[in-house]
């Protein structure tokens, strides 16, 4: 099949990083897929990764003269499909794809995404867009956001990863964990930090290590001073290969207070971190929780730092050999479960149904 990926956002995000791995799996599965870009980091990256990647025809909503050179590009190159990521996308690419007769695909990343606003409303009536989730989570909180919408429109298939080729490394002295999400308010570092805190009045060792950057970078390390724990975190900044930083740890912290299914958590247990997480949004979906104790790291919100702090010491006080072999099960179930190869087949799938129906 040939498809075409258009994305006019400028933030790099989770469904621009789905964008760049689902690419690379369907080129290597003999697909021919295209994406189109604004000037920057993700058209910079898809290059250096070796897609075909090239800056996008855009502007003004519906601007006929972008409308056009997509159209000419879907006919000259036999486009299969469409798959957007937002309004503007469907305004334009979206527009030109219906009208060459090529099915439109909607992926969303977080349920509010779209609005239920007239202009949304006519947009989507025209292109006849199918959405793809990434988790149910987010297609049921669709459903009660858009009145136009029914379970029929959306279609999910989680996110995938490629998982390590080689199985995690034995256990670290003292344990060491990671966390990878922006350092904003909602990501909940500041309860990560009180229940370490915690844990260490207690008696633990641990290792911290933080990636990333955001709004309260400078308040969390002020708090980490404050609770006597700057000696325990290494705080990496932005980093280019997040990788290096989850290969260093054992233990994954994703203390969220609100998530759809975070690229973050799946990253990490691809490379076999055993996961502690608060149960929020699609994050149970993506949970192997019939491995012993992550059945009980998978933390209520209501907990607060407390059921954190439990859920942390759970895996902070198993042996080396059973942390070890609990890394090994995650893997193992990661790679059978959620693997890029696995969800790149169930995608192009997917397209396969919708350019036998049009």
């Amino acid at each position: 099949m040939n498809i075409a990926f258009v994305n006019a956002t400028q933030r790099f995000g989770g469904v621009k990083a789905w964008t760049l791995d689902l690419c690379r799996a369907l080129d290597s599965m003999g697909h021919k897929t295209w994406i189109f870009a604004r000037p920057g980091p993700f058209l910079n990256k898809a290059l250096a990764m070796g897609l075909d990647a090239r800056e996008g025809w855009f502007g003004f909503d519906y601007r006929p003269l972008s409308v056009w050179r997509f159209m000419q590009f879907f006919k000259a190159n036999a486009v299969d499909a469409l798959v957007a990521n937002v309004g503007k996308d469907l305004r334009i690419a979206g527009v030109a794809a219906r009208l060459t007769g090529v099915p439109v695909v909607h992926r969303v990343g977080l349920p509010r995404d779209m609005r239920d606003t007239l202009k949304v409303r006519n947009t989507h009536r025209f292109t006849r867009a199918t959405l793809l989730s990434p988790c149910e989570y987010i297609k049921r909180e669709m459903l009660e956001e858009i009145s136009f919408l029914s379970p029929e429109d959306i279609r999910v298939i989680p996110t995938g990863k490629v998982p390590t080729i080689k199985p995690p490394e034995p256990a670290r002295t003292p344990r060491s964990i990671a966390v990878t999400s922006q350092l904003n308010p909602d990501k909940g570092h500041a309860d990560l930090i009180l229940a370490l805190a915690e844990l260490r009045r207690r008696g633990r060792s641990f290792r911290l290590h933080v990636a990333g950057t955001g709004s309260i970078e400078p308040n969390l390390k002020q708090l980490a001073e404050q609770q006597g724990l700057s000696d325990a975190i290494t705080w990496h900044g932005f980093v280019t290969n997040v990788d290096a930083v989850l290969d260093q740890a054992d233990i994954f912290c994703l203390p969220s207070l609100s998530e759809g299914l975070p690229n973050t958590l799946l990253e990490a247990m691809a490379r076999g971190l055993a996961p502690v997480a608060r149960d929020v949004g699609g994050i149970g979906e993506a949970w192997p929780g019939d491995l012993a104790p992550l059945g009980e790291t998978l933390v209520p919100l209501d907990s607060g730092i407390l059921g954190l702090a439990l859920a942390l010491d759970k895996l902070l006080t198993l042996g080396d050999e059973e942390l070890t072999a609990l890394r090994l099960g995650v893997w193992q179930w990661f790679s059978e479960h959620h693997s890029l190869d696995v969800r790149a087949t169930q995608f192009a799938n997917y397209l396969s149904e919708l350019t036998t129906q049009r």
